[in-house]
């Protein structure tokens, strides 16, 4: 259950070093310089009436309920905007207040339909509950005359309604969306009594709105209500938990009636979010209980037969049988498992030891190889530890943002607006990204620079960028002095001190103005606490682990590590891609990154475990493939990942899964690895099962049940089958256990238990005797791996170039309303947002090919080639094209290419060369999907011959 919810103070609770005193209702009370009077009354207990007023927001004045009497002052002032001061004395609760407050109150229920009794918000109304509160028995003003009763109702969102006869005009709807949000999607238009609450759209659905839900939450009324909520009713119990959707990791209250989600709550206390949401997070919640999941095992002993319905014992008896008789007949190694970055810290790491205890082999790999292994490669190895560095409030004390290959406002929008916030309010901006993302210029917020940077040169700008740092004396001497080993700063020094690193030099490659890197080294050095945050358009490159090297060198350089407002910050993806990382999900590390290689780290998990452990890394990913299509491995266990549509060359995936002999996949519904599958055991969803999930701040919080496993199961129980079915015993009650099992052999999750997870809320890792409620900020005295290391960061461009045949170059990402591989979002009303992938293009490239806005082209590179339709937009430079690859019919992977890191394996996503060309029929490989997916159906509705 949840804990109560945060005191709601009216207005926001000011930070002071100086204090005032003051008498509320005869008790004396000091707060902060700059508090409230509304606000300092709340600290007593007292809550004096208001509507306008939250502290999510700044203080308004507009409704006029929560006026008081201040002794030596005339009239009635306004308590959510009148500061406290020393020596004041206010009165809150006087019979000349009582009587303006209920004429105040008066005036709203005149003109706001009295449908109490059946409306959606009875019994979490605040204008019901403030009519109680100044005790209103009766409204003199009469009904006949002009009001907004039969004002329309909109309700062209799919999540939420706008009831406009409801409208009180407080504006708190205006503020949230703005303040909070960022977006500024509505106004209030008119004057007086024709004010009205209006969006820039025929209606919300059609307008900029980016249905976050912060104007649904900051509602005093029914005006703006969930449907779910209008539909099911009030909720009876809450259930604080985290969502599966980005690396934020978002607190919500799970709001239930019964076993059924009525509402996501962002809950107020979540230390990531703070109360704020978004789309997904907020309203997409719905595939959880959508009629495509599978909630039976099945089983096939050919791919092209049809699947059987089993129980849980003749499925999970059938794979271990399996897999012992592959490794009977091929070998140890010739089976492995893949984690999952969507499932638990628990479960991720129970699959982990089952490949290593239950198999006897290191082939385990997980979603990170294809994302930011790269990040934990290149932090490592600078740094000394694989993950970011800050939390997301050191944003709020940053001077200059440095955002590269990342569209937070797309993929990590609650941070985003965190990050807007901060924008808004002073800090500068640098971007270097291929494309015009939203934030190079959006609602009261313009980077500073945006370097327009060609897909495949980040190293070649980082670097120039250091050039300029390093040639122009902008080093920070003493930090690095200080904290930094000398001779690999000498070294790094004196390389890109070259003339090659130079921004005129390097020009040529990266397409970015030498005058404009300069200008953007120069705020970056020396414009106050520097961060730099980043994503995929970073990792996802055959440089990706230079790039990340790149990155620490210039927050080392510059002294910009270590403290609030600045560091290095990867945003991750999936929602728990850290927590894989952190588990021992990579085929050379056990958990907390320890190498297998590492005597005593093994003798460590052997002593716990039971079984001797191999000192040699397993297979990662594309080398299971590789060795499957050799014929060499011949099992494969993939829990919660889609690999078939995720990873790079479709065509090779698929290859490498048709030759194995056992695929096991653990998932929500069936999906394209589960075409090549075996065996199928229903996964759970995050509704369904206990555990944590680690997001990209390292912050570690609790995933709790709300309604059981609708397979049966959680995955962590499934797993803990297979492997007592395999001759491995695993005896968990709970999750819990696990954990705990987690922290006594992995030293940053020391200190990490459930129960003070349950007092703190969460916790950022390292948590240890040493930092008992975690870390926020890492490397502030001292860098984990003692001091920082420098790294050359030579420039190597990708063997992966744009020729006559090929002269594009096309790179990839995520949109808004969607989530990786669509699995979940397009099962759900987000789909009216984004009903296929296109294909972006630049005018000039569409001009040139004879390509209209809403043409099919037809997008060929060296691998494969498929049909979208095109999006002809500015937002593109000449010469790149982008798409997004959430939709599987898409088949975005067909094309791009097996280029990866060279480092990690991690796939170059972010530079395939392509041709694109006009087009009137699907690609040959899309038709190849639809029979696919006939064959499938016609497969599924073929009796059972057990029957």
């Amino acid at each position: 259950m949840s804990p109560l919810p945060a005191l709601d103070t009216g207005t926001p609770i000011r930070v002071s070093s100086e204090t005032v005193a003051l008498t509320i209702d005869g008790q004396r009370v000091t707060v902060p310089k700059g508090t409230s009077v509304m606000a300092a009354a709340a600290t007593l207990g007292t809550t004096i009436p208001r509507l306008c007023a939250t502290d999510r927001l700044e203080p308004f004045g507009s409704c006029r309920l929560c006026l008081v009497q201040i002794e030596g002052r005339r009239g009635f002032p306004a308590s959510c905007t009148t500061p406290a001061e020393d020596g004041m004395v206010v009165r809150t609760q006087t019979e000349a207040i009582a009587k303006r407050r209920r004429g105040v109150m008066e005036l709203y229920i005149s003109d706001h339909p009295l449908d109490c009794l059946t409306c959606s918000a009875n019994g979490d109304c605040e204008l019901q509950d403030m009519a109680g509160a100044v005790g209103l028995r009766e409204v003199r003003y009469g009904f006949g005359g002009a009001s907004h009763r039969d004002a329309p109702t909109d309700d062209s969102n799919p999540y939420f309604t706008f009831e406009a006869s409801k409208c009180i005009a407080c504006s708190r709807c205006i503020r949230a969306c703005a303040d909070i949000q960022g977006t500024f999607a509505l106004t209030m238009a008119g004057r007086g009594f024709e004010s009205t609450v209006s969006v820039a759209g025929a209606d919300f659905m059609g307008s900029e709105c980016v249905s976050c839900g912060a104007c649904v939450q900051a509602c005093p009324t029914a005006t703006l209500n969930e449907k779910s909520l209008i539909a099911l009713g009030v909720p009876e119990r809450a259930v604080v938990t985290t969502c599966a959707y980005c690396g934020v990791g978002c607190s919500f209250r799970a709001e239930m009636k019964g076993d059924t989600v009525v509402r996501m709550v962002p809950d107020r206390q979540g230390g990531a979010n703070e109360g704020h949401s978004c789309v997904k997070g907020r309203f997409a919640f719905g595939y959880a209980t959508h009629k495509d999941r599978v909630t039976r095992p099945m089983l096939r002993a050919r791919i092209t037969d049809p699947w059987r319905e089993v129980s849980w014992d003749e499925a999970i008896a059938y794979a271990a049988r399996e897999f012992r008789r592959i490794q009977a007949q091929y070998g140890k190694d010739a089976i492995g498992g893949i984690t999952s970055s969507r499932c638990t810290n628990e479960e991720t790491y129970l699959v982990q030891k089952l490949v290593r205890a239950g198999f006897g082999t290191n082939n385990v790999d997980t979603c990170a190889r294809v994302c930011h292994s790269p990040t934990g490669y290149g932090l490592k190895a600078t740094l000394g530890t694989s993950a970011g560095t800050q939390d997301f409030a050191s944003v709020d004390d940053a001077d200059v943002i440095l955002l590269i290959g990342a569209n937070p406002t797309d993929a990590h929008p609650v941070f985003a607006s965190r990050m807007k916030r901060r924008l808004r309010s002073g800090a500068r901006l640098i971007i270097a990204d291929p494309r015009r993302i939203d934030l190079v210029r959006t609602p009261h917020v313009q980077a500073e620079h945006h370097l327009q940077l060609r897909p495949g040169t980040n190293v070649a700008l980082l670097n120039a960028i250091a050039h300029v740092v390093v040639s122009e004396g902008l080093l920070a001497q003493d930090f690095v002095h200080e904290r930094c080993d000398p001779q690999a700063f000498d070294a790094w020094a004196h390389f890109v001190a070259e003339a090659r690193n130079s921004p005129e030099a390097t020009e040529a490659l990266t397409g970015v103005p030498a005058a404009s890197v300069r200008a953007a080294a120069r705020l970056y050095a020396a414009g106050g606490a520097a961060a730099i945050y980043y994503g995929l358009g970073v990792t996802e490159h055959s440089q990706g682990s230079t790039a990340v090297m790149a990155m620490a060198n210039l927050a080392m350089a510059t002294g910009n590590i270590g403290k609030p407002g600045a560091g290095i910050n990867p945003l991750r993806g999936q929602n728990n891609v850290q927590g894989a990382c952190d588990m021992g999900s990579f085929p050379h590390e056990f958990s907390g990154y320890r190498h297998v290689g590492d005597a005593a780290t093994r003798a460590l998990f052997e002593a716990a475990w039971g079984v001797a452990q191999s000192p040699e890394p397993g297979l990662r990913i594309p080398n299971m493939l590789d060795e499957a299509v050799a014929g060499r491995f011949r099992g494969l266990y993939v829990q919660g990942e889609d690999i078939a549509q995720s990873d790079p060359d479709t065509q090779h995936v698929t290859a490498g899964l048709r030759a194995m002999e056992c695929v096991v996949v653990q998932d929500l519904f069936l999906n394209e690895t589960a075409k090549y599958a075996h065996v199928f055991l229903p996964g759970s969803s995050f509704l369904e099962k206990d555990g944590t999930f680690t997001n990209a701040e390292r912050r570690i919080s609790r995933v709790r049940r709300v309604m059981a496993p609708l397979g049966g199961k959680a995955d962590w129980e499934a797993t803990m089958a297979l492997s007592n079915a395999l001759g491995y015993p695993m005896t968990y009650a709970h999750p819990g256990e696990i954990m705990d099992e987690i922290a006594r052999l992995t030293p940053s999750f020391a200190g990490v238990s459930y129960s003070r997870l349950d007092t703190l809320g969460s916790v950022q890792w390292p948590c240890n005797e040493a930092a008992p409620e975690g870390t926020p900020v890492m490397h502030e005295k001292a860098f984990v791996r003692g001091k920082g290391r420098f790294l050359i960061t030579e420039f190597v461009p990708t063997e992966e170039r744009t020729s006559p045949r090929f002269p594009l170059i096309l790179t990839t990402g995520r949109i808004l309303t969607q989530y990786n591989v669509g699995a979940q979002t397009l099962r759900t009303d987000n789909q009216r947002w984004h009903r296929e992938d296109r294909l972006d293009i630049h005018p000039s490239d569409a001009e040139n090919r004879g390509i209209a806005d809403g043409d099919l082209a037809l997008l060929s590179s060296r691998t494969g080639e498929i049909t979208l339709r095109a999006h002809i937009t500015e937002r593109m430079q000449p010469g790149v094209v982008y798409t997004t690859f959430h939709h599987a019919e898409t088949g975005a992977n067909v094309v791009t290419t097996e280029h990866a890191d060279w480092a990690t394996g991690c796939p170059e996503y972010k530079v395939t060369a392509v041709q694109v060309r006009r087009t009137n029929r699907a690609s040959a490989w899309q038709e190849q999907f639809v029979r696919e997916q006939d064959e499938l159906t016609r497969i599924a509705t073929m009796p059972d011959a057990a029957d």
